[in-house]
């Protein structure tokens, strides 16, 4: 039983490195587009950095960063799925 949760416990550390990999990479490519399109067409009155930090709210409260979650709902769903299969045969 002891192996069964450390298989569980660096599991979920492993998916929690990929996650946070995932989410500093995602915000990375969002901030770089966001400065880009400032850079291509500059709003009048407003800062770079007041345009970047407020196109990375908005990015904040959006579906994106939100999905980033199945990062550990589908391993494990995959993995009970097959457990289930294999238990039930």
């Amino acid at each position: 039983m002891i192996t069964f949760f450390k298989l569980v416990f660096f599991g979920l550390v492993g998916l929690s490195i990929i996650y946070l990999s995932l989410s500093v990479y995602s915000a990375s490519l969002r901030r770089e587009r966001l400065e880009k399109d400032y850079d291509a067409d500059p709003v009048p009155g407003q800062s770079r950095d007041d345009y970047v930090e407020t196109g990375m709210a908005a990015y904040r409260t959006s579906l994106r960063p939100k999905l980033l979650v199945l990062v550990y709902v589908v391993p494990v769903a995959i993995w009970g799925g097959i457990v289930y299969v294999i238990n039930t045969n």
